[in-house]
């Protein structure tokens, strides 16, 4: 991926798709940082971005060099996230979902979808902000706690978004 002209590398080992089994903490630390470590060692200046939700994996993440963290829950699965984040001084992948995922796709019940989000970004921003967190990429979320309807509506209406004065990552697989 490298060689064929990838600047970031998103590590995870918790994998967070719809109905994905829970691993616990020791495993997925046991699945990332060999691999941050490793790629590292190989290719130095390669930005590693740690997929993960749990403020202990990004903490050993960064210490073993990751650059970045990409959390799905957005602070909301690991309540010393936020903190740990601050003391990092990293970039911050904020993604809005609801749930886990285990239940995030019963959690697809919205009034207005774009001013929900807007208001969970609005909210997540100002705790980051107060703890001294700038740097904040903002990402949607496609797929999570969201149907395929919501995912095409959101992807319409992307310019909403401007409003939060933050660059935004657009992840969609498959």
């Amino acid at each position: 991926m490298i060689e064929d002209g990838a600047t970031i590398l998103d590590i995870g080992g918790y994998s967070t798709r719809p109905n994905a089994a829970n691993i616990e903490l020791n495993e997925e630390l046991r699945r990332t940082i060999p691999a941050i470590k490793s790629i590292v060692k190989e290719f130095p200046k390669v930005c590693i971005s740690i997929d993960t939700f749990r403020s202990q994996v990004a903490k050993a993440a960064v210490e073993a060099g990751a650059s970045m963290i990409n959390d799905i829950s957005g602070g909301n699965l690991d309540s010393k996230m936020f903190e740990t984040l601050a003391d990092l001084n990293v970039p911050y992948i904020l993604m809005h979902s609801k749930g886990n995922p285990q239940t995030m796709q019963q959690l697809t019940d919205y009034e207005d979808i774009m001013l929900e989000m807007i208001a969970y970004f609005e909210q997540k921003i100002y705790q980051l902000n107060q703890l001294g967190v700038k740097d904040i990429i903002l990402d949607p979320g496609f797929g999570f706690a969201k149907t395929i309807e919501q995912n095409y509506f959101i992807l319409k209406n992307m310019e909403e978004f401007k409003v939060l004065e933050r660059p935004i990552l657009v992840g969609i697989s498959r």
